[in-house]
C-alpha cells in the first residue's frame, strides 16, 4: 500500500440493507478505489430505524439510543475493514460518514435534516478523524442539502457530445445530469426501491424483490399507476429532494384506499416497479440530446433486471448500463462519494454544487471530528 492519503467512506442508505465501506485515494481529480467492504446491519436496528423514519411516534431517548447504536455500528464496520486490509488507524487520513437519515425536510418555514450516528463516537472508537454532518451547511445556505453526489459524479464521468445521466437507485432514485455543455444538474426523481421493498416485505416477508420476480408475476394496474403518477412531488421543479418521510407504506395505503383494496398484491408490486421506472424515464426525457445518450445505473436497484429492462424500453434512444461498465462499482458509489467529500473537507475544498442543491454559494461541506 502506498503512502498517499487514504480515506474511508461509509454509507448506509434508505434501503437499510447493510453498511457499505470503500477505501480510496484521490489524485488530480481521479478516484483510485482500493478496496470495498460490506458490513451487516442488524435486523433489529433496521426495524427500529424504519419505525422512526415512517413517522411512528418516538422519544428523544429512542432517537439518542439509535444515534449511539449507529455510531457503534459504523465504528465496528470501520475496524473490521481495517483488519481486513491489514491497516492501522494511523494509515487513514479520515473517515467520511454520511450517517443514517431519519428525517429530511428541506422546504417550508423550518427546513432541517437529521442524520444519526454520532461522529464523536466513531472518531474515538476507531482512532481516525471523522468527517460527518455533510448536509446542514448546504441547507444553512438555502440549499436542499441533497443530492450531494452529483459533484462527485462530475469528476468520474467527463463531459462528451452526449448527455450522461448517473442514476442511483437506492430507496430513493436520484439523477446526476452531466450535459454535453458541461452543465451539471441533479435531484431526486422519486421512489427507487423503497416502495417496492416495503410492499414485498409486507406480502412475502422478503427484504427486496429479487430481480423483480414478484413484480413480473403481476400486471400493471393502469388506474393505480395513474394515481401514483399524480404525486405532487413529481410535478415540483428542481432543486428538490425527498425520502422515506414522504414515500412510505402509509403513503401507499392511502392511495390504495382511493381505488380498490382487492387489487392482487403482485399487481400492486408490478405497478410500483412501473411507477419507479416511469418517474425516472420522465425526467431523463427532459435532457435527451441528438446523440445516443447514456444512463449509467448504480445502487441496489441496478441489480433489479426487470427494472433495468423497463428503463431501456421507456428510453429507446438511450444506452442503459451500470456504472460498473465504466469501471466504478455501482454498489459502492455512494461510499466512494463520502470518502471524496471527506477528502474535500480535509483540504477545505468546495464540495456542493449550488446549481444542484439550490445553495447560495459553493462551500466545503462537513464537520471534522478529530480522533483523540
Amino acid at each position: 500500500m502506498d503512502k498517499k492519503e487514504l480515506y474511508i467512506g461509509i454509507m448506509s442508505g434508505t434501503s437499510l440493507d447493510g453498511v457499505d465501506l470503500a477505501l480510496a485515494h484521490f489524485e488530480q481529480g481521479v478516484t483510485h478505489c482500493l478496496e470495498t467492504f460490506e458490513y451487516p446491519l442488524p435486523d433489529e436496528l433496521k426495524q427500529q430505524t424504519l419505525q422512526v423514519c415512517q413517522g411512528q411516534l418516538t422519544t428523544l431517548q429512542t432517537l439518542g439510543e439509535l444515534d449511539h447504536q449507529f455510531a457503534t455500528l459504523y465504528a465496528e464496520a470501520s475496524n473490521a475493514f481495517l483488519a481486513h486490509l491489514n491497516l492501522q488507524a494511523n494509515d487513514i487520513k479520515a473517515i467520511g460518514c454520511h450517517g443514517q437519515t431519519v428525517y429530511h425536510q428541506p422546504t417550508g418555514d423550518t427546513p432541517f435534516t437529521t442524520q444519526i450516528g454520532d461522529a464523536n463516537l466513531i472518531a474515538v472508537k476507531t482512532g481516525i478523524t471523522t468527517v460527518a454532518d455533510f448536509r446542514r451547511k448546504d441547507m444553512a445556505l438555502g440549499g436542499q442539502g441533497a443530492p450531494l453526489v452529483p459533484a462527485y459524479h462530475q469528476t468520474l464521468f467527463p463531459a462528451s457530445n452526449c448527455c450522461k445521466i448517473v442514476l442511483n437507485i437506492g430507496g430513493i432514485a436520484n439523477i446526476s445530469v452531466l450535459q454535453a455543455n458541461g452543465e451539471v444538474l441533479g435531484y431526486d426523481t422519486g421512489p427507487g426501491n423503497m416502495l417496492m421493498d416495503t410492499w414485498v416485505k409486507k406480502n412475502c416477508d422478503l427484504p427486496f424483490d429479487h430481480n423483480g420476480q414478484f413484480a413480473k408475476s403481476g400486471h400493471v394496474n393502469s388506474a393505480l399507476l395513474a394515481l401514483f403518477m399524480q404525486d405532487p412531488y413529481l410535478m415540483a421543479a428542481p432543486p428538490k429532494s425527498t425520502g422515506r418521510e414522504h414515500y412510505n407504506l402509509a403513503w401507499l395505503e392511502q392511495i390504495l384506499e382511493q381505488i380498490d383494496n382487492s387489487i392482487p398484491a403482485a399487481d400492486i408490486q408490478a405497478s410500483l416497479l412501473e411507477f419507479t421506472a416511469q418517474s425516472i424515464a420522465q425526467q431523463c426525457h427532459l435532457y435527451q440530446s441528438p446523440h445516443q445518450d447514456q444512463l449509467l445505473v448504480c445502487g441496489g436497484g441496478a441489480h433489479n433486471q426487470a427494472l433495468l429492462e423497463r428503463l431501456q424500453t421507456l428510453l429507446p434512444n438511450w444506452q442503459v448500463n451500470t456504472t460498473d461498465s465504466q469501471g466504478i462499482s455501482g454498489d459502492y458509489m455512494e461510499a466512494l462519494a463520502f470518502a471524496w467529500l471527506a477528502y474535500r473537507r480535509i483540504h477545505n475544498l468546495p464540495s456542493n454544487l449550488p446549481k444542484v442543491t439550490g445553495a447560495s454559494k459553493a462551500t466545503s461541506l462537513g464537520i471534522i471530528y478529530h480522533a483523540e
